[in-house]
């Protein structure tokens, strides 16, 4: 049977379309899996939005079973000459900080020379630097043939505890020499320079090294640096001028308030989004579903969050989040009453961290709904576990999908086949009519 490259060609027939409506007829089998395909991809987004959401109320939750945060305290100044720096080892109070004197740095200048003079031909000279906290003296090496310039590296390369500079004071240069610290211990005592014969010190630039002096309420302390640590307990005091001002120290509310703040709204905000996974309404006859609308596992999820929230804690304090005024409203959210918590907040400080973090023998309620959301979002949680479940059905899909695909393109390279034995057929008796026709016409 003679070969048909393209279908119809011998037979007049239009194969190719047929075969192009059989092969749409048998691509509608895939559709179901389509609409299943995305179907899970849906869901696994949706199980990754709860996931976020209550991931973000375990952080939360986290952050508030750290008793460091009810211990952190604020520092603030009223007066220009201190900067205060507070710690959770700062006790609450006032401080009257009176600053008399700041920690210097000494220093001092040689007489003028010329810049590009050679200041030691042909012979290594040395420098001998002695400081005022009674160390041994640092000797500098100086290479043959150095110009002022070396002798500044040579200098600054050392560990003499100065540093140099070149300073040009309108009609030669200068080598300056200062302490690299402050104070009178580190202040520079003797400078001797060796084989440097035209390098003589200006007695008249000196500048004395001296240590910061003030009172801190009436008691008198002196810092070889401007930076003061332990004048005050826990608290860095950095001196910038002369002057009094006083350092007030205090339970830092605003960042215990902000944290309780964002436990509540990374719950309020979970629930907004259970809710949206789950909604349903039917307006002018159309429905609108969530995408997670009937699962068990987010409300499952919900409702043991929920359950959480509402337990009562051990200890003769606040017992519940009701008792600090945070309250769990008829659509299932939190409130504050500002109020009432603030309140909590200032006179019972103490059992306000007890509500949250709790105590070494029992748990919070923050670290109840942590331990919950562990469990919750964990590798054998419920929650990774219908991801896991939603994964596992797309996986399957797909393998479908390709199986399908598979026994499609079978079914059509069937037809094909079958539709060019027909056209070939057709074809032949095509031509042995036309050969019979002429045939009783010649009789």
């Amino acid at each position: 049977m003679a070969s048909i490259s393209s279908l119809g060609v011998g037979s007049g027939l239009d194969l190719s379309g047929l075969l192009d409506q059989l092969q749409e007829a048998e691509q509608e089998k895939l559709v179901p899996i389509q609409q299943q395909q995305a179907e899970q991809k849906t869901k696994i987004s949706a199980y990754g939005q709860l996931q976020s959401a209550l991931s973000k109320v375990q952080s939360s939750a986290s952050d508030l079973t750290d008793p460091e945060l009810f211990n952190s305290v604020t520092s603030s100044v009223e007066g220009e000459s201190v900067e205060a720096a507070a710690t959770p080892d700062a006790p609450p109070g006032r401080y009257n900080v009176n600053v008399e004197r700041l920690a210097t740095a000494s220093s001092i200048a040689t007489q003028g020379v010329d810049e590009e003079a050679v200041l030691n031909a042909g012979t290594e000279a040395s420098i001998d630097v002695t400081l005022g906290d009674g160390t041994p003296t640092s000797s500098i090496t100086v290479e043959a043939d150095s110009t002022l310039s070396d002798v500044r590296d040579a200098v600054n390369e050392s560990d003499s505890g100065v540093s140099a500079s070149i300073v040009f004071d309108g009609n030669q240069h200068r080598l300056a020499l200062a302490s690299k610290e402050t104070g009178q211990q580190a202040a520079i005592d003797t400078v001797v320079f060796n084989g440097l014969d035209s390098l003589t010190l200006d007695t008249t630039t000196e500048v004395t090294g001296q240590d910061a002096k003030l009172n801190v309420n009436g008691i008198d302390i002196t810092s070889a640096s401007n930076q003061v640590e332990e004048a005050i307990q826990g608290t860095t005091l950095s001196l910038t001028d002369t002057g009094e001002s006083t350092v007030a120290v205090e339970r830092d509310d605003k960042s215990i308030r902000g944290a309780i703040t964002d436990f509540v709204d990374s719950y309020n905000d979970m629930k907004s989004t259970t809710a949206d996974l789950t909604s349903f309404s039917s307006e002018d006859g159309e429905t609108q579903a969530g995408d997670l609308l009937g699962d068990s596992t987010t409300r499952m999820a919900e409702s043991r969050l929920r359950s959480t929230m509402t337990e009562s804690v051990d200890g003769d304090g606040l017992q519940t989040l009701e008792d600090a005024g945070i309250s769990m409203n008829v659509d299932g959210e939190l409130e504050i009453d500002e109020e009432q918590f603030d309140e909590a907040l200032s006179t019972q400080p103490g059992a306000v961290q007890t509500l949250f973090t709790g105590t070494e023998d029992s748990q919070g309620i923050a670290g109840k709904v942590e331990e919950e959301l562990d469990t919750m979002l964990g590798e054998d949680g419920m929650v990774e576990g219908a991801v896991t479940g939603a994964e596992n059905q797309m996986d399957r899909l797909e393998e479908r999908y390709s199986s399908m695909e598979d026994s499609i393109a079978s079914t059509v390279d069937r037809y094909r086949t079958q539709f060019q034995e027909l056209d070939s057929m057709v074809a032949e008796m095509n031509q042995t009519s036309s050969y019979l026709t002429q045939q009783l016409s010649a009789i």
